[in-house]
This record gives C-alpha cells, sequence and structure tokens, in this order.
C-alpha cells in the first residue's frame, strides 16, 4: 500500500512541476511580449504591423497592446504555423 501511496505522490509532484513549467513558459513569453512592445515605442514603430508594415488598429492594441501584427497578418500567421506545426511567434509568415 505504501508503494501505491508513494507512487501517487510523484505522479502529482511531476503534474505540479509541469504546471509550473507552463506558467513560467506563459509569463517568459508575455514578458518577451511587453519588452519587443517597449522596443518598438522607443523606435518608433509602435502600432505599425511587422508584417505589412500597415496600422495596427487602435481596437486591438487596446486589446494586445504588444501586438507587433496587424489582425489580417497575426491570422494569416496563426494558420501558417497551425500548418506548419511551430508557434506563431517564430518570425514571419512566409509560409506560403
Amino acid at each position: 500500500m505504501e508503494q501505491n501511496a508513494d507512487h501517487v505522490e510523484e505522479i502529482q509532484r511531476a503534474s505540479e512541476r509541469a504546471l509550473a513549467i507552463s506558467k513560467l513558459d506563459r509569463e517568459s513569453s508575455q514578458l518577451r511580449n511587453a519588452r519587443a512592445a517597449l522596443r518598438r515605442i522607443r523606435e518608433g514603430t509602435f502600432g505599425i504591423c511587422e508584417e505589412c508594415e500597415e496600422e495596427i488598429h487602435p481596437k486591438r492594441l487596446a486589446a494586445v497592446p504588444w501586438a507587433s501584427l496587424c489582425l489580417v497578418c497575426q491570422e494569416a500567421a496563426d494558420r501558417c504555423s497551425r500548418d506548419l506545426g511551430r508557434s506563431p511567434d517564430s518570425g514571419r509568415i512566409d509560409c506560403f
């Protein structure tokens, strides 16, 4: 019976570690996005889509202040990353 309890505790610790790692990954990504937005502010390119160089709609920036792509380009990047099985943050959209 004690072996079962040890096994359950081991599984629980592994699950807690996985959750903590997932949270750290998410927070690290948010921090990178915020730093990139601050860099774009300093460079005077904040609010300009990095892909098509059009203005990012103010409503999008209000909802996602760190957005570097307009909605159209973000949707294309999301489709591309889904199709190629990679992160949408991995660079330009050149997947066509």
